[in-house]
């Protein structure tokens, strides 16, 4: 059989897996991908191959449907977001899909930390300046005694609220499909996004993709916040509307923003967001740590193989 992997954090360590998928007789396809293949060479590789670790590709039914008319067999989206998956075609096509859920909120709720307390205190900022030969002192914000909006009470949400109780900040939450209350979480209150969002000092998003969350924060919602508010995005580049970001941060109505994800990646050489030197960008690498790619990684060869009839 022949297994096809398009995560780019597991092909990173692809090495580590290959006696795994070797031991049951298994060719692993993998391709070089920096973020994502496109629909078009998905559709020549996918019916290829038994099995597919799925990245944050477009898995489309014209995707599954050729895999369908090939050999595909079964399917594991690497990570928690399913949004870039057509479940609907997946049953259609009878071909099985699973994610691998609450594999690394831990890891992504620690990058959001990191990217709180460099836009508060402007470390990165700093750190160019110096690089620069230049020796710069802005006066940063004090994260203690702040207001900080969650939006997205899952594993990373839940997983940030653990680490935000050490900064003594007042945290309130956002998700319509929680099963727990405020005093569950240990937070001040769970609202109706955008309610009480004038509140938060840092808003920090850690939800699905959905239709309902897509462009959440759009001008509307942003004419709500608190002038002067800092934005974090670990979760999906569609939940934030970019060019209404792009304004607000021209104004100064959001101070800075740090953004993992983007609406298209790998972020366009000529976005205007690359004008804005007090924001931080990452590369959608919140989960690539060692031990979340392994944790997640086994679990994705774990549940495919069992699909695929091969495992023990």
């Amino acid at each position: 059989m022949k297994v096809l992997v398009t995560c780019p954090p597991m092909l990173g360590r692809i090495d580590e897996f290959k006696d795994i998928f070797s031991s049951y007789n298994v060719e692993l396809i993998t391709p070089v991908v920096v973020q994502t293949l496109s629909e078009d060479e998905l559709v020549e590789l996918v019916p290829k191959v038994d099995g597919w670790i799925i990245g944050d590709d477009p898995a489309t039914e014209r995707v599954f449907e050729a895999g369908k008319n090939g050999r595909l067999k079964a399917a594991v989206k690497w990570g928690v977001g399913i949004d870039n998956v057509d479940l609907n075609a997946c049953a259609r096509f009878g071909i099985p899909i699973s994610n691998t859920p609450r594999m690394f909120g831990d890891e992504v709720a620690d990058l959001a930390v990191g990217y709180l307390v460099g836009l508060a205190r402007e470390i990165y900022s700093i750190n160019q300046e110096v690089r620069m030969g230049n020796w710069i002192k802005p006066s940063g914000m004090s994260i203690t005694g702040k207001c900080v909006a969650i939006v997205g009470l899952g594993d990373i949400g839940q997983s940030l609220i653990r680490r935000l109780k050490g900064f003594n900040v007042d945290i309130i939450g956002y998700d319509p499909f929680t099963e727990y209350n405020a005093s569950d979480l240990g937070i001040s209150a769970i609202n109706q996004f955008p309610k009480a969002i004038e509140k938060a000092d840092f808003i920090i998003l850690t939800c699905a993709l959905t239709e309902s969350s897509r462009f959440i924060i759009n001008s509307d919602t942003i004419s709500r916040m608190k002038d002067g508010v800092y934005l974090i995005n670990v979760a999906r580049g569609q939940l934030i509307k970019e060019q209404d970001l792009i304004d607000a941060l021209k104004t100064g109505k959001i101070r800075a923003a740090a953004l993992d994800v983007f609406e298209v990646e790998p972020l366009p050489r000529g976005s205007e967001l690359r004008l804005f030197g007090q924001c931080i960008f990452g590369t959608h690498n919140g989960s690539n740590t060692v031990e979340g790619v392994r944790r997640t990684s086994l679990n994705a060869i774990k549940i495919l193989l069992k699909n695929l009839n091969i495992s023990e």
